[in-house]
């Protein structure tokens, strides 16, 4: 039995009937022997699958609640674990081409994971068009943040497409019993004798981020620099924010890394900032569409790994956030990418004064019992139809690996990667690298963004028009 990390548990306790907080990637693999399709090649993905479950510990653990949520949840390695429950064969209607496939992922991501069970799916996807065969993982993020689960995915993965076999784990695995309520209850007990101590650790760093902070802003005044980052709730209120519902819809989207790479230098920014600068364009665009301009910047909310330097511990999630605004109404790219440079740059000097201790602090001391209740009210009584949202996009951007990997002995494509969308937040975009190509998965509650795929399309455009401002610039 292991202790939910507070980042962990945070994100089990927002799971709502209308905003399932689990992430997903969609991987196309080429029709090769590995994943000839049809019952064989299934059961080589199972094969793999079954022979290397040692090395993702989350998907064999199971998370048992703590009675009336005095605390946080803990992992257990499930007694009735079963492979052929959460690996699943489907295949696509006909042609199989992308419309298809997006349309089975947002379906899918649209329902719920069994929390009474290790939180995973695999699906199996057959009838792609060109004999391709996808693999689709659910995961929920209590059990893996961006950074673990491109490394939870690589474990499956290969480097050739016939590698030799795979060493047995050094020791069996046992699973455990389920603990009862009271045993529950005083595994809570003991952990809340020592709150009060986390409590006040939590106050002193506080106390200290608010001084550099505030510090900081004097530095800033000194030097003549006015603008700040976004405040939360700060941002303006679009038909994209408001109260969600549990319907998705999903696009994806591609461009070549190496012009990406080719902008980042011109500009002297980060990849991040290109990505950041592509969104803002291609939904200004999308808003013009609706006949909508904001009065003010967007705000987007970019997830920031906090795994360097630190010892993963026992979370799983080892993440903050900054919030950067974009000026989706510049029109000129050049001046978006450099606007978006700029105030990338200050969230990210802002950041650095907020310690993640301070961050996973919070959620450790935070009772899972009343961020539920608060993440249903906010739900229920929909406030995000009445309120400014948090932000108006969540942007996240995942380094993945530079070099070919097979499954089963098919080459892998293509990888989208896809995350969750929350309330009042009806929009999520999320990058990955895969060798030359980065790769874009674009989701929306089916009510606030149904045109998810004018997106995509206008976001493609948008690192288009970069590149050939990186041009002129060169």
């Amino acid at each position: 039995m292991e202790q939910m990390g507070g980042m962990d548990a945070a994100f089990l306790a927002m799971e709502t009937p209308s905003m399932h907080m689990h992430v997903a990637a969609v991987m196309v693999f080429s029709p090769e022997e590995g994943m000839p399709g049809g019952r064989e090649g299934f059961e080589r993905v199972r094969s793999v699958l079954s022979e290397r479950l040692h090395l993702v510990a989350p998907f064999r653990r199971r998370a048992v609640m703590v009675p009336l949520g005095l605390h946080h949840p803990v992992w257990i390695e499930d007694p009735a674990f079963d492979l052929d429950y959460h690996l699943r064969r489907a295949s696509l209607p006909a042609p199989g081409g992308p419309a298809e496939l997006v349309a089975f992922v947002g379906d899918l991501i649209g329902r719920p994971l069994d929390t009474d069970r290790p939180l995973w799916e695999m699906h199996v996807v057959e009838g792609l068009e060109h004999g391709r065969v996808a693999v689709v993982t659910k995961v929920h993020h209590a059990a893996i943040d961006g950074v673990s689960g491109a490394s939870l995915l690589a474990a499956f993965m290969d480097l050739e497409p016939d590698p030799p076999p795979m060493e047995p784990p050094a020791r069996a695995w046992r699973p455990e019993a389920v603990p009862s309520a009271a045993e529950m209850v005083v595994h809570a007990l003991a952990a809340l004798a020592r709150e009060p101590e986390a409590a006040a650790g939590v106050l002193r760093r506080g106390l200290d981020a608010a001084t550099r902070l505030r510090a900081w802003g004097l530095d800033l005044a000194e030097e003549g620099i006015s603008q700040r980052p976004p405040a939360p709730f700060s941002a303006p209120r679009t038909s994209l924010n408001g109260s969600i519902s549990p319907h998705r819809r999903v696009a994806v989207a591609e461009v070549g890394l190496g012009s990406v790479l080719e902008t980042k230098r011109a500009f002297s920014c980060s990849v991040n900032d290109v990505v950041l600068a592509a969104v803002g364009g291609a939904l200004g665009e999308l808003l013009a569409e609706r006949g909508q301009e904001p009065e003010r910047p967007l705000v987007a909310l970019v997830p920031v790994s906090n795994r360097r330097g630190r010892e993963q511990g026992g979370s799983a999630n080892q993440v903050s956030g900054m919030l950067v605004a974009l000026d989706a109404c510049e029109r000129d790219p050049a001046a978006r990418l450099r606007a978006a440079a700029a105030a990338a740059k200050l969230a990210k000097a802002q950041a650095r004064m907020v310690p993640p201790e301070l961050v996973d602090g919070l959620a450790e001391v935070a009772f899972p019992a009343l961020a539920a209740r608060a993440a249903r009210l906010v739900g229920n009584l929909g406030l995000f139809d009445h309120l400014r949202p948090p932000c108006n996009v969540v942007v996240s951007n995942v380094r993945g690996p530079e070099v070919p990997l097979w499954c089963a002995g098919s080459r892998l494509e293509a990888v989208y990667p896809v995350g969750p969308v929350v309330e009042g937040v009806g929009l999520n975009v999320t990058v990955m690298s895969y060798l030359d190509r980065l790769h874009m998965g674009i989701v929306g509650c089916r009510e606030l963004v149904p045109d998810v795929d004018r997106l995509a399309t206008h976001v493609t455009d948008a690192f288009k028009e970069l590149a050939k401002a990186a041009g002129r610039e060169l």
